[in-house]
């Protein structure tokens, strides 16, 4: 299946199957493909919580408004956006390229100072709606490359942020729930699986200039 065809079977899954459940392999390569996202400055201001214990997906569901894909997905995938980068957080960015690119920590300096001056420009609240930004691009990432593993999705921003925060034991001070996304099977009676895909005509979305 090329990435065309992927694309044209995935839709947003109303009801997974229960009893379906993604193989460690294809998980792996999803989450693979949100390492390897883009991110502004390379900072990857998010982290990502897997939850596949059904006692945790249970004790989400009233965190949503429509609760269904919760409890019938295999797995939940959680994108938090950090709303403080510190001097700590872009130190240990630094020393990490340092070592993966086997360089001299002080020859990033110049690059340092210039991320450190720019994020402390920014309000706690400039720094979220940025940090979201990112947050969304790894949600593409992995709703592409779980189409690509033949695995079903339905990214969902639908639930109450206090509830889903504090279930996951989140500081609203540091950080908060961008997105989710359900991972799993087509339902065989979800009916939206045969509806075709409406999208804009090339006319109405493209523009070359």
């Amino acid at each position: 299946m090329n990435y065309l065809e992927a694309l044209n079977k995935r839709y947003s899954v109303k009801k997974f199957d229960a009893e379906k459940i993604v193989s460690p392999e294809s998980l792996d390569n999803i989450l693979e493909a949100a390492r390897l996202s883009a991110s502004s400055l390379g900072l990857q201001p998010y982290r990502i919580i897997i939850v596949e214990s059904p006692e945790m997906k249970h004790q989400l569901i009233p965190a949503f408004y429509n609760p269904v894909q919760i409890s019938t997905c295999s797995h939940l995938i959680v994108i938090v956006s950090k709303s403080n980068i510190n001097n700590d957080y872009i130190g240990k960015y630094f020393t990490h390229i340092s070592e993966t690119r086997e360089v001299a920590l002080e020859t990033l300096n110049p690059f340092r100072e210039s991320i450190s001056k720019h994020i402390q420009h920014l309000q706690a609240e400039e720094v979220l709606i940025w940090a979201d930004k990112q947050s969304y691009i790894v949600l593409g990432n992995l709703m592409f490359a779980a189409a690509l593993e033949n695995v079903d999705t339905c990214p969902m921003e639908g639930f109450k942020q206090e509830t889903i925060d504090e279930i996951l034991g989140l500081d609203p001070e540091q950080e908060k729930v961008a997105v989710t996304l359900a991972l799993g099977f087509r339902a065989e009676d979800d009916v939206f699986q045969t509806m075709k895909k409406v999208r804009k005509p090339e006319d109405k979305l493209f523009k070359f200039m």
